[in-house]
């Protein structure tokens, strides 16, 4: 795992999150931070509070109280376009690709190039579009096929590719491995890699333990609405995150 750098100012930093639904607290004074370059998985069992504290840094859903700095500075975040000025973008689980259209046609879905006379340009999105997918995904071929057509895989490199040529510094990843396969999964482990080197945060949603150990710097953890611990992967087993998990406290050797 890289060593991440964690003495500046975090790109994001959310301060005593809350968040309630009826007498329910779905996210109660939760504080965490991302720093360039990393990837911090937000783990934890349904309704644990994870994608409700996500959806609050995305605009999806107001927050009832807390704080949410971006580069230091703090932020006005109430709805998702609010986020993406902030550079703030979320890779969802199912996608919200279209799937009768290639993948140039989604990347500028809503955003279409035109040329000067006003006609949609096809061969300049065609050609942008070969070439940011040429830096995050280098094997990737099937430019003209509608990615209804595409592997789970190259589905997931479509919409980061979106999210990345339109400037995305934060990532917002909801479970990128779920009900994929060994090989694809290796394919956005690479992705996730690739956006790392290229000084991306990633908050990645998952519940799966292993999943975590294997892509994440630092991991988040919640039960009930509250922050349990944040963790570095590699000083912990997967049983110390299972643990927290279940028990919600911290393992003991990072405890004090």
């Amino acid at each position: 795992m890289t060593e991440i750098d964690r003495t500046g100012t975090p790109l994001i930093e959310m301060r005593n999150m809350a968040k309630a639904f009826g007498g329910i607290r779905a996210v109660d004074d939760v504080t965490v931070n991302l720093f360039p370059g990393e990837v911090v998985g937000v783990l934890g069992h349904n309704g644990a509070g994870k994608s409700v504290l996500m959806k609050m840094l995305s605009g999806a859903l107001p927050r009832d109280s807390g704080d949410i700095y971006v580069n230091g500075q703090l932020a006005e975040i109430d709805n998702p376009r609010d986020a993406r000025n902030y550079q703030i973008e979320t890779i969802y689980q199912y996608l919200a690709l279209a799937d009768n259209l290639d993948a140039a046609s989604n990347l500028f879905l809503g955003r279409e190039l035109v040329t000067p006379m006003g006609l949609v340009d096809d061969a300049q999105m065609e050609a942008e579009t070969r070439k940011i997918m040429g830096r995050l995904t280098p094997n990737f071929r099937r430019f003209n096929t509608p990615v209804a057509g595409l592997s789970g895989g190259q589905r997931q490199s479509v919409a980061i590719s979106r999210a990345v040529y339109f400037n995305a510094k934060i990532l917002i990843m909801d479970e990128p491995t779920a009900a994929l396969g060994v090989e694809e999964t290796r394919m956005v482990a690479e992705l996730i890699d690739e956006l790392k080197k290229q000084g991306i945060g990633i908050f990645l949603i998952d519940h799966d333990i292993h999943q975590v150990k294997a892509l994440c710097d630092r991991a988040s953890v919640m039960k009930n609405g509250k922050l349990v611990g944040t963790v570095e992967v590699d000083k912990v087993t997967e049983d110390d995150l299972l643990g927290m998990i279940i028990l919600g406290k911290k393992p003991e050797h990072l405890a004090a």
